[in-house]
């Protein structure tokens, strides 16, 4: 028999929904930057797109700052703990249940619950992104904005341009990581379970 469980704290859900609106003004605003044109009205224009996206990657630091603090000094943080010993075994019967276990209606290698929050590849995907790739999104945005303090050149290319192509890949990994996201989200007890106990806190158990 199936059991519901409370997995979702308030802050870690309002942190979620915040996250997601501000990931899609910077998504926006983001590609309007790199694809502005005047005669293209499908981007918004360059100098309010600027605008935006930095007021929202400014809020999005202080939420990502809020985030560490959740994680530091509530039981959200063990969740983020990757267990070295075993690792590669656990991603490998993740990743196998992903692309064919789940389809053939096998049980779940490794099931959510009260106790494990993510399974072992959504924790070490989960871990690159928010340990190891949005503070390097955060500090080369920081970095375009102040551009006083970036080198003025390295390897004969400006400090400004290196940044900038190096924020631009950033972002589109984490824009993939949001689309893997929002598709494996939809693998749950139903398509839109996973998406409820974001908003409810409470988690369907398969």
């Amino acid at each position: 028999m199936s059991k519901n469980f409370y997995h979702y704290p308030v802050w870690v859900r309002l942190w979620h929904v915040m996250n997601a609106i501000l990931c899609l003004f910077l998504i926006v605003t983001g590609f309007s930057m790199l694809y502005s044109n005047p005669d293209n009205g499908l981007v918004v224009g360059f100098k309010r797109a600027v605008s935006i996206h930095n007021v929202s990657g400014i809020l999005l630091t202080v939420s990502y700052t809020l985030f560490l603090f959740g994680n530091l000094f509530t039981a959200n943080g063990k969740h983020y703990l990757v267990a070295m010993k075993g690792t590669g075994k656990r991603l490998w019967q993740q990743g196998y249940y992903y692309v064919y276990g789940y389809f053939k209606g096998q049980k779940a290698p490794y099931p959510v619950d009260g106790e494990h929050k993510f399974n072992p590849l959504q924790q070490v995907s989960y871990v690159g992104v928010m340990y190891l790739i949005l503070p390097m999104l955060f500090i080369t945005g920081w970095a375009m904005m102040f551009p006083e303090f970036i080198l003025k050149k390295f390897l004969r290319f400006s400090g400004i341009f290196l940044t900038d192509q190096f924020h631009v890949i950033l972002g589109f990994l984490v824009v993939i990581f949001l689309f893997i996201h929002l598709y494996v989200s939809t693998m749950g007890k139903s398509a839109l379970s996973n998406f409820r106990s974001i908003i409810t806190g409470w988690q369907e158990s398969h």
